[in-house]
């Protein structure tokens, strides 16, 4: 016993060693602009970054053909070209397994952030690191670039400290978890990438997330009739048959919130549990046409327990019920699209020895007791439990992910570097070098 508390001292005090060059790290990879489909050159920084740790380095093209039709594929552009140079990346490092097999571990990251604009509204500028009172701004400083940097360091205060897991560890540095991840861990997990465990570093406040909400986008589609609005009785507005449609998905919203009240989703998500959001409303394209078509854009949020095709259906129904005694849209219906993020739910059991661990970890690193909780939010956790094993996110604190002057706190992504190397250590074991 004695001797694994010296080994756990001498990775803590490796992680404070290498403070700096963490925070080093971090820095250079804010300053690569990478925002989602244009990842190319921040997995070219990464790959370079795993190799010097000496971890075997894999470059790995997305294989559209082998993701399209996945139950849980949506992607960015949904076409093979969109993802010509932006590969994923994978630094293996293999166990050094003495008699039963050893337990593996995936420490992932994505490298995809969003658009910074307007990028005049920033204090520092999204592209130049700043640190200021313990926070360091940046777009993705937060989500998640400091997390892709604390799996690295993890790792390395491991092998620095002159010892080996046991198991196989993975870095993963994905694609385009901001624009629905099929390209990214989806594709890995496809290609053979696996392990008996999972975890995301994203921005979590040292809690583990355990649940994913369903997300789905669908279009709602009016066609009206055009005429010169001098003559605006000859047409049909479009903008106006698509109201009661609007109106109906809002009190649908509000009927969904309420039938959810209670879900341990609600805690994770500042309260609510479940949301039908709509993003978008465009109609007619000049002041003096009447409107010939109108388009409603939305996010609909579903929870564990519920199918895709059951919300699909009544928001289906709803909307063709807003307008059923329209004499017009009786012979025009609507069309309702489902296009881009298409994620189904998902929720771990806490009480999965990898999930109760990680807690020990956390406890054992931090002082306190670590808290799980489930976000409406989907995340690239959510795609391990289709090929079966856990998946949860992990990581540091923050705030103002996606919008203007985005920040992390450096301390608590030192804190966090030093649980997830002693989740390493006691996942999957270590032995002397």
């Amino acid at each position: 016993m004695e001797h694994v508390k010296d080994q756990t001292a001498e990775v803590m005090a490796r992680a404070d060693a290498l403070r700096d060059a963490l925070i080093e790290d971090v820095m250079a990879l804010v300053r690569i602009p990478t925002v989602v489909g244009h990842e190319g050159p921040g997995q070219e920084w990464i790959a370079e970054r795993y190799r010097r740790l000496g971890l075997e380095t894999h470059i790995v093209p997305v294989e559209f053909q082998a993701i399209k039709d996945h139950r849980a594929y949506c992607g960015w552009r949904a076409d093979p070209a969109a993802y010509e140079g932006r590969p994923n990346v994978v630094g293996v490092l293999p166990g050094a397994s003495e008699g039963s097999r050893a337990r593996t571990l995936i420490l992932n990251g994505h490298m995809d952030v969003v658009s910074a604009e307007p990028e005049s509204q920033w204090t520092y500028g999204p592209w130049t690191p700043t640190i200021v009172d313990g926070r360091l701004y940046g777009r993705g400083a937060n989500d998640m670039k400091a997390g892709l940097i604390s799996n690295i360091y993890a790792l390395r205060t491991i092998l620095d400290a002159g010892l080996l897991p046991r198991g196989t560890v993975q870095l993963q540095s994905t694609i385009e978890e901001e624009a629905g991840g099929g390209g990214g861990v989806l594709a890995l997990l496809v290609a053979g990438y696996r392990a008996d465990a999972f975890i995301a570093t994203e921005p979590c406040g040292h809690r583990i997330r355990i649940g994913n909400g369903g997300i789905m986008y669908f279009r709602v589609k009016v066609t009206g009739k055009t005429a010169h609005a001098g003559n605006a009785h000859l047409g049909v507005n479009a903008a106006v048959k698509a109201a009661p449609i609007l109106l109906a998905l809002s009190r649908l919203d509000e009927e969904r919130a309420r039938r959810h009240q209670g879900s341990p989703f609600a805690d994770g998500s500042r309260g609510r549990a479940c949301h039908l959001s709509v993003g978008s409303v465009r109609s007619g394209d000049w002041p003096s046409t009447v409107a010939g078509w109108a388009e409603i854009e939305a996010r609909a949020g579903y929870l564990p327990g519920e199918t895709r095709d059951d919300v699909r259906a009544e928001i289906e129904r709803t909307c063709r019920a807003a307008v059923a005694d329209d004499p017009w849209m009786r012979d025009h219906p609507p069309v309702i699209e489902w296009f881009g993020w298409d994620a189904e739910p998902w929720q771990e059991d806490q009480r999965d020895p990898f999930i109760t661990t990680l807690q020990e970890a956390g406890r054992a690193v931090l002082g306190h007791s670590i808290e799980t909780f489930s976000r409406t939010s989907g995340v690239d956790s959510r795609f391990p439990h289709y090929f079966g094993f856990p998946g949860v996110c992990f990581g540091h604190r923050g705030d103002n992910n996606h919008g203007v002057d985005e920040w992390t706190d450096l301390e608590s992504v030192i804190q966090s570097t030093k649980v997830l190397a002693r989740m390493i250590m006691d996942w999957c074991g270590v032995v002397p070098r």
